[in-house]
């Protein structure tokens, strides 16, 4: 209608220039007459540009907004990628990892994905099976999902555990058939303990007796996982790492001073209390046991164990027996340096990896004048005696409780 107007202003105006004074010609009934085309042409002109101006404005506006959206990836991604978190990455980090492997699309969604999620801090160091072409937020939470027993579900690992009581040839094969590496391999590493991280202090002790470096008793056990590609010098200096910790925890080489023992002594006598014992609560009387007879008024200062003659015997290729089954030749082996029936002492070296309650034992034993203790029950529970008359009474009652073992 403005535009319909104007026109015919317009075409007035030009008339009225030329003809000064002249009367408008009015038409019949003096009214002048009606202009429909140029009208419509008007219209359709104003139609035309308003058309053009609301296409333009849609296409800048989708431009502007295509400029300021954050590029993502709209679904659940596909194939498979490997992908490391190293120690120390930020949200930042971590998004340019996975915009590098293709698994986002860009930077800023990782990152908005991230700073929205008040569980992404918790994002442990490692290497993740993901998806490409991931929606950012879909991939961080693949990067926190947890199985039910609380265990990353994407995380790429070897995990191995190691038993208490596992000897070092146990633990060998058990990071073999995780890792497939060969069980030489950790055998050539294990060569050279120092080498690993295990500290000088550890091989010296106080009983005049010469240590033997290998890394038995340093296989901390606990469960284990080890980055792809690890080879077996780095495994073994990680659980070498962690038995450093776990002896700073205990404040194992200070807290064996009150004993007058060496930290290896005390360790050496860890490792058979690990075997020795079943039940944290026994572990310290054994080691008060093993204590004093090796360096108390003990005839021979001899622990006399079956225990440390089957260590020898599987470190040597042969099989461990039961008691009854060992001979006498077996026990008193003079070439056997872990014979305990004949030789004073604590053994050369540990004859088990023991775990936090054997080491605990170890370096608080209760103050008491036990020399024996044995197996008093089926579940495995120990009995104590000071004296030999009383430690045959107590072969009677173990017999009787079903206990496989000699009497007096």
């Amino acid at each position: 209608m403005i535009d319909e107007l104007d026109f015919e202003f317009e075409d007035d105006y030009d008339r009225g220039r030329h003809r000064r004074g002249a009367r408008r010609d009015t038409g019949r009934g003096g009214r002048p007459p009606k202009r429909r085309g140029r009208s419509f042409v008007a219209l359709f002109v104003t139609l035309i540009l308003l058309g053009g101006l609301g296409l333009g404005g849609w296409y800048g506006f989708t431009k502007v907004q295509d400029y300021f959206a954050v590029p993502d990836y709209p679904g659940n991604g596909d194939g498979s990628v490997t992908v490391q978190v190293a120690a120390g990455s930020s949200g930042s980090d971590i998004a340019q990892t996975l915009v590098k492997a293709d698994v986002v699309k860009s930077v800023k969604a990782f990152v908005n994905a991230f700073n929205a999620n008040s569980q992404s801090k918790s994002i442990e160091v490692g290497y993740y099976k993901l998806r490409q072409h991931m929606k950012a937020s879909l991939a961080l939470d693949m990067l926190l999902a947890r199985n039910t027993d609380n265990t990353l579900a994407n995380k790429v690992s070897s995990r191995v555990t190691i038993k208490e009581g596992e000897i070092s040839t146990d633990v060998f094969n058990d990071l073999s058939k995780a890792t497939n590496l060969p069980v030489a391999d950790f055998q050539k590493a294990a060569t050279d303990p120092a080498a690993l991280g295990v500290p000088d202090f550890w091989f010296t002790r106080g009983d005049g007796k010469q240590v033997t470096k290998n890394i038995e008793g340093f296989l901390y056990p606990a469960t284990y996982d080890f980055d792809p590609g690890a080879d077996a010098t780095t495994i073994l200096k990680t659980i070498i790492a962690n038995f450093n910790a776990e002896m700073t925890k205990l404040n194992f080489p200070t807290a064996v001073q009150k004993l007058g023992l060496s930290p290896y002594e005390a360790l050496v006598a860890a490792s058979i209390v690990q075997v020795e014992a079943v039940f944290p609560e026994d572990m310290g009387g054994v080691a008060r046991v093993l204590y004093n007879r090796a360096y108390k008024d003990f005839p021979c200062h001899c622990l006399g164990l079956d225990s440390t003659v089957n260590y020898w015997l599987r470190i040597t290729g042969k099989t461990a027996k039961s008691s009854g089954q060992l001979t006498t030749t077996e026990m008193h082996d003079p070439n056997n340096p872990y014979n305990t029936y004949d030789k004073p002492g604590l053994p050369p070296g540990p004859i088990s990896n023991p775990g936090e309650a054997a080491l605990t034992g170890a370096i608080n034993p209760p103050s008491t004048n036990y020399l024996y203790f044995l197996a008093i029950d089926t579940a495995g529970h120990t009995a104590f005696a000071a004296t030999y008359a009383d430690f045959c009474k107590k072969t009677h009652q173990a017999k009787a409780a079903g206990v496989s073992i000699g009497v007096c």
